[in-house]
């Protein structure tokens, strides 16, 4: 990077944490510790919620996705809307009522000590190894790409969260997301207005989509019915729904978030803004990497977006081999340019014939090249057999330090790192309010002085700070990281969905049988995971919906056995 660039990521990062302690310092009681002081504005707890969704591995991955597999993505999202109209109408005003610091409070006034605490562990165990991932996904992409030292990369993200979340907790945290979804949303603007001003000039934005279209990358919409699709209308609307209900109705990172609004409609209106503009923003994100699709379409791509692992090729006995498919590739993608040239020149005449005939011949030429780059992926991992060969998650980045100019690269690293920073800090905060409240404070010391509280709060956010860099330090790079991220929610989202379902709707039941039916059905959802080819969405549909069933059934056991008669003695 240059020293522009350095100038511009030093000073963003510099300014916003600088703003969150400083905004934060007077903060001295637990309350405003945790919960903010409850006096957000709708705007701001909207933005919030957006920022600690939107990881560094949003603005990393989905890109990345979208170029290879078009905007299918937008389909996790679907339900996103329905979900936050349920939770604004039902379980907010349940939340502010009680008065609760944390949603697990709720599930022991309900049920009892041991559900709420198995839940809450439930969260620690989910958000503390998704905290961890937020910290190590930017840190191994930028590491590899500008050749920084991953351990060092993982400590300054780390370091940099840890420093102002405790410095203010809940408050810092609200005041330093709202700069840092600006600054993000700014940085994906620039680099989707970057991209439209590098297409050839007779290539318009239409034709753009158009080529994209012939590609396969614009069926944002799957009516498949097949449940190993892992993105379709079907998984959206009801997976999707669920786990949208489950991250913003029962996760402490996202809970937290609207409870610090300083009135039930503010906190209800930022949820609503939420459901209104992440759908668009999402799409938007995954537009930027069908662009940058389009771009490598009229500029020769890298037949492996993952630099350093080519490098790492090039110095064993495997590279006259891949030297051949490289210069292969090159030749694929000049007859590929030759044919796109023709079906854009087709658009433009009218020529319906020829467009037909273009489209066929761009179809079978993107096939050749990737067919190509699934021989050189081979020629990796046979030469390198620990070479991660999923490259997606490098596209973005690399095209960006590629293509950027000065000043603008320095701005999309700097997205990166203020994402990184803002749903890590949101997760370390939930984390340690949880700690404090769910267990610290009611089981191992009940009664102690509000600033002992206080002071334990800070310190647990320590102690999850340096357990999530730690994980980060021994992470190993799993498929697209978009995807592992969602797919370990998904895993635990079920289940506490229905934990709270249960406790919401289904008045009758007690603590124990649905305490006994958390404890199975998170066993058969991990299960499922180990040994089923399912998509990870329907995980939340099957460990919500096996909950649900097992606290009925086992309610219904235990009350008939409280009826049946005592045998009498002989």
């Amino acid at each position: 990077m240059s020293s522009l660039d350095w100038i511009v990521l030093s000073g963003t990062v510099a300014l916003i944490v600088g703003y969150g302690t400083w905004k934060s310092r007077a903060v001295r009681d637990v309350e405003t510790y945790l919960r903010g002081g409850r006096d957000i504005r709708w705007y701001a707890v909207g933005l919030s919620i957006m920022a600690t969704q939107a990881s560094a591995i949003t603005f990393l991955s989905v890109p990345g996705q979208a170029y290879e597999d078009g905007l299918g993505f937008v389909q996790f999202y679907f339900g996103l809307p329905i979900a936050m109209v349920l939770l604004a109408a039902i379980v907010t005003p349940i939340y502010f009522r009680l008065k609760v610091y944390t949603a697990y409070e709720y599930l022991e006034r309900r049920f009892d000590r041991k559900t709420r605490q198995l839940t809450a562990l439930l969260f620690l165990i989910a958000r503390g190894l998704a905290a961890g991932l937020s910290i190590y996904a930017p840190s191994i992409i930028l590491s590899t790409v500008f050749g920084w030292p991953l351990q060092a990369t993982n400590l300054a993200i780390g370091l940099l969260v840890i420093l102002y979340t405790v410095s203010g907790g809940t408050r810092a945290v609200n005041q330093t997301q709202t700069y840092q979804m600006i600054v993000i949303l700014g940085g994906m603007a620039a680099a989707f207005g970057f991209l439209l001003h590098r297409l050839p000039p007779q290539v318009s934005f239409g034709d753009a989509l158009g080529i994209a279209g012939v590609l396969g990358k614009m069926k944002a919409v799957d009516l498949s019915p097949h449940l190993g699709t892992r993105y379709t209308l079907w998984t959206g609307l009801t997976g999707g729904l669920f786990v949208q209900l489950a991250y913003f109705g029962t996760d402490q990172s996202q809970v937290q978030r609207y409870l610090s609004g300083s009135t039930l409609s503010e906190s209800r209106l930022g949820l609503l803004m939420n459901g209104l503009v992440k759908i668009p923003m999402q799409l938007g994100v995954l537009l930027v990497g069908v662009l940058v699709f389009v771009f490598y379409q009229f500029h020769q791509p890298p037949v492996f977006f993952n630099q350093a692992e080519l490098e790492r090729v090039r110095a064993t006995p495997a590279a006259p081999e891949l030297r051949a498919l490289e210069s292969a590739f090159a030749g694929a993608w000049g007859d590929k340019k030759r044919d796109l040239e023709a079906l854009v020149a087709a658009r433009h005449d009218g020529d319906s014939v020829e467009l037909v005939r273009a489209r066929e011949r761009l179809r079978a030429a993107e096939a050749r090249t990737q067919a190509i780059r699934r021989d050189t992926k081979d020629v990796i991992g046979r030469a390198a057999p620990r070479a991660e060969l999923k490259d997606a998650d490098y596209i973005f980045i690399r095209f960006v330090t590629d293509q950027f100019p000065a000043g603008l690269l320095g701005l999309l690293v700097a997205v990166i790192f203020c994402a990184a920073m803002s749903a890590s800090a949101a997760a370390l905060n939930a984390l340690s309010t949880t700690t404090v409240i769910d267990l610290y404070k009611r089981s191992i010391k009940p009664q102690a002085s509000d600033r002992h509280y206080l002071r334990a709060a800070q310190l647990f956010t320590v102690f999850w700070g340096l357990l999530a860099v730690s994980f980060a330090a021994s992470a190993a790079l799993l498929d697209n990281l978009i995807q592992a991220v969602n797919i370990l929610g998904s895993i635990f989202y079920g289940p506490m969905l229905g934990v709270f379902l249960v406790g919401f709707f289904i008045k009758w039941v007690r603590g124990t049988p649905v305490f006994v039916a958390t404890l199975i059905a998170q066993t058969i959802v991990i299960g499922t995971f180990l040994y089923s080819s399912i998509g990870f969405l329907w995980y939340n549909v099957i460990g919500c919906a096996a909950l649900v069933g097992l606290a009925l059934a086992l309610e219904a056991i235990a009350r008939l056995l409280a009826r049946a008669p005592e045998p009498h003695p002989r």
